[in-house]
């Protein structure tokens, strides 16, 4: 808007608002004249209090025009606006109802509670009681002077009639008769002046002083000793003096006066002061009594205006508060939206100091610290992740290290309860690893081992040593494994006893490779004696039947003999040899290779050697390539076969198994047969060295599979298979790519 227009709309809002001046300040007189001039007809009030009174009514009606004005025409703008549905018109109804609700009911509550209270106490103050009291008040004061005066005009003509006696006045009777007639009257002072003005008689109560009781004036003694008698009223500095004057009259009946009497009664200021104000107050109420229809009508009109106005206050700031809350609510909304929508950099752009504006502001700062607590979120989601991640590798590789470890861990409580159990101490002691954790280890170990641990531990705790080492004996599912068994006591930083761990190495392997190693070395001795012999009884023998199985032709015994000789001999030769190879197992040379090709090589082998049997092969094609030696694997399979044709008859099935472990870094061979299966007893022994299950067997095939195994670092264990047979399974370790 230019300056122009705005002053043009300045001019014709000035103009707009002499009119309005012009126009109510000659209403505002015109009716003041009417409204005092009906007055002054019908009552007696002063025209400066009606012209004020009646000027004020005026101004209250024309305010109250113009707050009814106001309050319609703000209620048809809310209608209107509500009708056409502008923004924010229900808030602001819901505001301008909800203020005017609040106000208009407790306010007309007030306005009629207020109306009648004025109304009683307006007739209170006018009332017939109020105005019969000051006029009796009134009266009273009036009365009271009135009956002064005859009483001190009485007691002066008594005291004149007594001193109209000859020589009454000097004599005692006389004296005692004035001080009855002061003290029985409340009189102040009784003074007797004789013809020539001069006083011969004065007497005053002990009740007054002298000074508050001025001599008469000399022109009232004269008056009576002319023979005038009379009663007036003094006023003094202290109060009022209503004295009584009367002539004394000549004795014996003479003509003239022999004197004077004055009689003398003081008024208190006080008491005249508030007989004063009785008159002041009546005179006063007689004036307001004029005034009490105006005085109602001023009121009610203030009241009502008060009404109006508050009504009109309320519409306006309700609207005002409308406006004021719509617009940043609105945007509020528009933010919310946005926000809810991702949005995190929407801002509100609105200036304000009231609660308003601190929610605004919190809401920007809201969608700040959003934004910023998002980027922080994802940072520390993704630190998280990154975190949980490597705890969880940390964890899997824990696992993973614990349950590769060859020997068992168990770690337990100061109450006994297992906290973690690996799965080789599982194996150890006969239990699942899911079933022994939480569990008290009572509940776990046999009681024969349970009462070895706990004298392992007691004597621990008495000797006071934080670690303890002793070998034991465990059976575990009818095997009997020598164990031996480290427990070591966990302690805090402070000190604090909170467990212990026990570290289980199953020593039946080692005790086993002892055992193999001495066989070995029996070995060894047994083939060099044995050997040396063979071949010069050999090769007698042959020359025994080349030189002499001719000349006996028709004695089969030289024949039998020799040809039984040069058998056991080879006997004793494939027995040296196999002693020798036992002895002297070379060292095996891993190279990279196909588990799974070695399987089928070897089972094509038996497939066309034995045709009436069945050999499956289930290979896993997953299975990575491993470091084998080719050879002596090839021989594995071979001797396990042997082992598993042996022990079937024809129509059975031998299986040939691999599979991979991911997660373990394992690969694994299992031979399955169909067969009678192993005893319990010979499961224990299988792999030690010279002994067999078969009658022609020489006990060392099964031990140089397990020295095999044990050169690539692999595990071979034997199992009963279901429903028959036996289940040789074989465990090699696979090289990771990356831990």
């Amino acid at each position: 808007m230019s300056d122009t227009q705005k002053t043009d709309a300045e001019v014709k809002r000035r103009r707009r608002e002499l009119w309005i001046i012009a126009a109510v300040v000659p209403i505002i007189i015109f009716l003041t004249y009417i409204e005092s001039h009906v007055s002054l007809i019908s009552g007696d009030v002063p025209l400066p209090t009606n012209i004020f009174l009646l000027g004020l009514i005026n101004i209250n009606i024309i305010l109250l025009i113009l707050l009814i004005f106001l309050v319609l025409r703000n209620t048809v703008k809310l209608y209107v606006e509500r009708k056409k549905k502008s923004m924010g018109s229900k808030l602001m109804t819901k505001l301008i109802t909800a203020f005017v609700a609040l106000t208009i009911i407790p306010t007309f509550l007030i306005f009629f509670v207020v109306i009648g209270f004025i109304n009683r106490s307006i007739d209170g103050w006018f009332g017939i009681q109020i105005e019969d009291s000051l006029q009796e008040s009134l009266d009273m004061a009036q009365n009271y002077y009135q009956d002064i005066i005859e009483k001190v005009a009485s007691g002066a003509r008594v005291t004149a009639m007594a001193a109209a006696k000859d020589g009454a006045i000097n004599r005692d009777p006389f004296r005692e008769f004035v001080e009855s007639k002061l003290s029985d009257n409340d009189f102040s002072t009784i003074e007797i002046f004789a013809p020539d003005g001069g006083r011969v008689y004065y007497t005053i109560s002990p009740k007054v002083n002298k000074n508050m009781v001025p001599d008469v004036d000399a022109k009232h003694v004269k008056a009576a000793l002319a023979g005038e008698g009379a009663s007036f009223i003094e006023t003094a500095g202290v109060g009022d003096i209503i004295r009584g004057i009367s002539p004394i009259p000549a004795p014996d009946g003479r003509e003239g006066v022999a004197g004077a009497v004055v009689v003398s009664y003081y008024v208190p200021q006080s008491l005249m002061e508030k007989m004063k104000h009785v008159s002041t107050a009546f005179e006063a109420y007689k004036q307001l009594k004029l005034l009490k229809n105006p005085v109602k009508v001023t009121y009610f009109t203030i009241l009502l205006v008060i009404t109006l106005l508050i009504v009109f206050f309320s519409i306006w700031i309700g609207r005002y508060i409308a406006k004021e809350i719509t617009v940043p609510i609105l945007e509020l909304a528009e933010g919310t939206h946005a926000v809810a929508s991702g949005n995190l950099d929407y801002r509100i752009d609105i200036e304000s100091n009231d609660e308003i504006g601190l929610l605004v502001k919190s809401f920007n700062r809201m969608t700040s610290d959003l934004a910023a607590g998002k980027t922080k979120l994802e940072a520390a989601n993704l630190d998280m992740r990154r975190t949980n991640s490597e705890l969880d590798q940390r964890r899997r590789y824990i696992e993973i290290v614990l349950s590769n470890v060859p020997a068992g861990v168990v770690s337990i409580d100061k109450t006994g309860r297992i906290i973690s159990i690996n799965r080789v101490g599982a194996e150890i002691l006969g239990t699942e690893e899911s079933f022994a954790l939480g569990k008290n280890y009572r509940d776990v170990l046999r009681e024969e081992d349970r009462e070895t641990l706990r004298e392992m531990i007691r004597e621990m705790m008495d000797e006071g040593f934080g670690a303890m080492e002793r070998q034991m004996r465990i059976t575990v599912r009818d095997k009997v494994m020598t164990v031996l068994v480290n427990l070591n006591a966990l302690r805090d930083e402070s000190g604090e006893y909170l467990g212990m761990v026990a570290v289980l190495d199953d020593l039946s392997h080692l005790l086993k490779t002892q055992r193999m190693s001495a066989w070995k070395e029996v070995a060894r001795r047994i083939a060099h004696e044995i050997k040396n012999p063979l071949t010069p009884i050999k090769l007698s023998a042959q020359r025994l039947r080349k030189k002499y199985l001719d000349r006996f032709p028709d004695d089969t015994v030289f024949d039998e003999c020799t040809a039984t000789i040069i058998k056991q001999v080879d006997e004793l030769k494939t027995l040296v040899n196999e002693f020798s190879t036992f002895a002297r197992m070379p060292a095996s040379n891993p190279s990279p290779n196909d588990l799974n090709e070695i399987v089928s090589e070897t089972a094509a082998l038996y497939r066309s050697g034995h045709r009436k049997m069945v050999f499956d092969t289930a290979l896993d094609q997953r299975l990575p390539i491993i470091d084998l030696d080719r050879d002596q694997i090839k021989r594995v399979l071979i001797n396990l076969i042997d082992n598993a044709v042996a022990a079937i008859e024809e129509g059975g099935v031998v299986s040939i198994e691999t599979h991979y472990l991911e997660e373990l870094h394992l690969a694994r061979l299992e031979v399955v047969d169909t067969g009678s299966g192993i005893t319990a007893e010979a499961k224990q022994r299988l792999f030690e060295p010279y002994f067999s299950t078969k009658k022609t067997g020489t006990g060392l095939g099964l031990a140089i599979v397990s020295n095999i195994i044990a050169d690539h670092n692999g595990y071979i264990r034997v199992k009963d298979n279901l429903p028959s047979g036996t289940r040789f399974v074989i465990e090699f370790p696979v090289k990771a790519v990356s831990v």
